[in-house]
């Protein structure tokens, strides 16, 4: 582990663990009022915002921890770190628990464990290993060899079913390996040759990810079941107007006639009770979020430092773009949660921890420099 002397601290990045922790105080109380339902004497709040609480320490923790040691370490970490990470998605259809009709999660007792969580950090680190190898755009042999590896873990992923998860981690890898550059050639023969594959996947799709498809397409066609949870979302940010209805003040979420109101849908909940106001501000501070973590990537003194916080970078930018457009209904229910704000222990743990990896990266340049 590396010292930790003045200039660690100097150079530390305050702007982004503000915005982490201010975006994680909305989630928090947003998750107040999703968890809260009416009764007659009043409104009643489940357990889900102390809850979170509990799993913001730990990740507060986490983060900690992955400032202090060494990014640089990483390096040689990478493929144990990854191949694990194989075995426990490997152990999740033998082993795993099935909650809500799917298994994703190891159950460890006080503790269900979600190990494709842990994918999207061990992808992005095998990745950035891979990419910062040479500086010459990636061609052919570079690229199907980063994509070979990459695919194992989505392909594990799909099968759970995770969609979601699956072209999260997909997308993360194809942002890393825009941002380093692939061959001009490459380049033109993927633009011309993958939109014709697209239309290919709907054959692995399951049936409910074809509804959904078809949902997103036609909202309408089954209002109280596919389309139902897009149409309540679209009512209660639309009900929010410009002001919104205020703190605990929504009826679409309140009443009970939003689902999944404390995970995917949780920002649906923000807009109907702060209007399209609190939105546009809370839209502004994911901005500065990614600007953040995207000087870092800039800033970065060696390559692998600067592709591991371009993966994070991207691993936000992704979630962020999908779960606001599903909830808007300008793209299909893929069931992606909003980094900080929806309700989820493994998905904050893992958030804080790869804010940990930014800041460790971001916080050592000058000193890496120096060496």
């Amino acid at each position: 582990m590396s010292p930790i002397d003045r200039r660690i601290l100097t150079h530390m990045n305050w702007g982004l663990i503000a915005m982490t922790l201010l975006l994680f105080g909305v989630g928090v109380a947003n998750l107040y009022s999703a968890s809260g339902f009416r009764v007659d004497d009043g409104i009643a709040v489940s357990s889900f915002y102390s809850k979170q609480l509990l799993w913001g320490a730990v990740g507060m923790g986490g983060m900690l921890a992955v400032m202090l040691f060494d990014y640089r370490h990483l390096k040689s970490l990478a493929w144990p770190v990854f191949i694990v990470t194989l075995l426990l998605l490997v152990a999740v259809p033998l082993f795993g628990v099935t909650v809500y009709g799917a298994k994703r999660w190891l159950s460890f007792g006080f503790f269900n464990l979600q190990p494709s969580e842990l994918a999207k950090i061990s992808t992005l680190i095998i990745a950035a290993r891979l990419l910062s190898r040479g500086g010459e755009p990636l061609d052919w042999g570079e690229l199907f060899k980063i994509l070979g590896i990459c695919l194992i873990p989505a392909a594990l992923i799909v099968t759970q079913p995770d969609l979601g998860t699956t072209l999260n981690v997909l997308l993360n890898v194809g942002g890393v390996i825009l941002y380093r550059g692939i061959a001009r050639h490459v380049f033109k023969t993927c633009i011309i040759a993958l939109p014709p594959l697209i239309p290919l996947g709907w054959f692995v799709l399951h049936d409910y990810q074809k509804q959904r498809i078809l949902t997103f397409l036609d909202p309408g066609r089954d209002p109280l079941g596919a389309g139902y949870h897009i149409i309540q979302s679209q009512i209660a940010i639309g009900s929010g107007q410009i002001w919104g209805k205020g703190f605990l003040g929504g009826t679409q979420s309140q009443l009970r006639f939003l689902p999944e109101k404390h995970t995917d849908f949780a920002v649906a909940v923000f807009g109907e009770e702060w209007g399209f106001i609190g939105n546009m501000i809370l839209l502004g501070l994911f901005c500065l979020f990614l600007l953040a973590i995207f000087n870092s990537a800039r800033d970065a003194k060696d390559r692998f430092g600067s592709f591991l916080c371009a993966g994070v970078f991207f691993y936000f930018f992704w979630q962020i773009l999908i779960n606001m457009g599903m909830v808007v209904g300008l793209m299909p229910v893929v069931g992606i949660p909003l980094p900080f704000i929806s309700y989820g222990g493994s998905a904050t743990i893992v958030n804080f921890c790869l804010i940990g990896l930014v800041l460790n990266v971001s916080m050592r340049r000058f000193v890496f420099k120096a060496s």
